[in-house]
């Protein structure tokens, strides 16, 4: 996994996919080599399902919700219910980080080829929450955001948890 935060190439697509990419390779860096003890500690005491293996399902999972269920109108089959809409974070800490990550990059992978297959300004099957359809330029900014933001929460876990820091 290579990161660079220097696009290849000036164009939109290139820049936003780029930044997506190296925010993606940033949280699989924050938990190469963590114990699997340490992968399922949940350090913060108002925090119980913050753990790293929670985050890196998170991320998934937000990514399979933005492309598949909102941006080509799938079915949810997320594993979130209405009792539990935290499940993807609480169900992680019984998979082994690897999994998880190899589960991440798999995912990935599909979607880079959904964004290289489809304009920037197509519009996601099923509205947001206020009733308005984002366009993929949306989404993928919406994901280096959320990406970007749960790096920094990996970044103070893992310190936490075995006192690594950096990557």
């Amino acid at each position: 996994m290579t990161r660079t935060d220097t696009p290849p190439a000036w164009d939109e697509r290139t820049q936003l996919t780029t930044f997506l990419d190296y925010a993606r390779a940033t949280a699989h860096a924050k938990c190469e080599g963590v114990s699997p003890e340490d992968a399922r500690k949940a350090p913060l005491p108002g925090s119980p399902l913050m753990t790293l293996s929670g985050l890196i399902s998170h991320l998934r999972w937000v990514e399979y919700s933005w492309f598949q269920v909102v941006f080509l109108g799938q079915e949810d089959e997320g594993p979130w219910t209405d009792e539990d809409p935290d499940r993807e974070m609480r169900i992680a800490v019984d998979v082994p980080m690897a999994d998880l990550l190899d589960q991440y990059e798999e995912q990935c992978v599909r979607y880079r080829k959904l964004v290289a297959d489809h304009d920037l300004d197509s519009k996601a099957q099923r509205p947001i929450r206020d009733g308005r359809q984002v366009d993929l330029r949306w989404i993928l900014l919406h994901l280096i955001e959320e990406t970007a933001r749960h790096n920094g929460h990996l970044d103070i876990l893992r310190e936490l948890v075995d006192g690594r820091t950096g990557a």
